[in-house]
């Protein structure tokens, strides 16, 4: 299927690995001239054939600046992906009566702010191309529980700011949507280092018996993870404009964990 995305423009953040690359990768594939932003430009990124520029989207100053380079390199924005996320570089509160305020605001810096600042700063060139926005959320977004309560509550956010961007911003042109991800096989959980191996090990359980069982644990009734790339796809589709119709929407890609209607 031709997605009639060749020549425009895009740029994602959280980019270096994971959902991130997938997505980048997936535009690409579709003759996407894609700026990709990381803190750290791996070699998966490096050879991907987007122009990569090194950021740190979770400062107050960062955002704004990463933006102007990149509609610098492409002359303007048609697409923003909003991936950049995640549980950082610190120890999750096992609680809420655990939780200090260092680390709520980390979370919110990170998962929220971030993309307040760089949808702010991409929004003009955005709006002056009738361009669209994707921001990635997450099924604790949804689903509370399935996540700690500081990166929960963050997502959270996340989904209220994009159906409030929606509205606004809608009549003007500029479509919004929300993707929120459950179990994805990445290196957070399948790598050595990750997540995924602290878990197991906390369990007492080898990683690839984890891997086996999280899905389920998650309340995905397919049993089974997600693909980053199952991700890019989606991406490049919502971007493209055979989705013209598609605006305010959230995507779960949880394998059935969402049960409501």
């Amino acid at each position: 299927m031709d997605l009639r995305l060749t020549g425009t423009t895009a740029v994602v953040t959280g980019a270096s690995r994971g959902i991130g690359l997938a997505v980048t990768k997936a535009l690409l594939a579709e003759g996407v001239r894609v700026v990709a932003g990381a803190r750290t430009v791996g070699a998966g990124l490096r050879d991907s054939g987007a122009i990569a520029l090194t950021a740190d989207l979770a400062s107050p100053e960062g955002p704004a600046a990463f933006v102007e380079r990149a509609r610098a390199e492409l002359g303007g924005i048609d697409l923003l992906v909003n991936n950049l996320g995640g549980g950082g570089d610190k120890e999750h509160p096992a609680t809420f009566l655990e939780s200090t305020d260092e680390q709520w605001a980390d979370m919110f810096g990170l998962n929220f702010f971030s993309m307040v600042r760089v949808t702010r700063a991409a929004l003009p060139s955005l709006l002056e191309r009738r361009g669209s926005i994707v921001n990635f959320s997450s099924l604790c977004g949804r689903v509370p529980h399935t996540g700690p309560l500081p990166y929960a509550s963050a997502k959270g956010a996340v989904n209220t700011f994009s159906k409030g961007l929606a509205e606004e911003y809608g009549p003007r042109g500029a479509r919004v949507n929300t993707v929120s991800p459950g179990a994805v096989l990445t290196e957070q959980w399948a790598g050595p280092d990750g997540f995924g191996a602290k878990l197991a090990a906390a369990r007492g359980i080898p990683q690839e018996q984890l891997l086996r069982e999280v899905p389920a644990e998650m309340g995905a009734t397919t049993g089974a993870f997600a693909e980053p790339g199952h991700l890019g796809a989606l991406v490049a589709y919502l971007a493209s404009p055979l989705a013209a119709g598609i605006h305010g929407a959230d995507f779960a890609v949880d394998g059935g964990a969402v049960k409501s209607v």
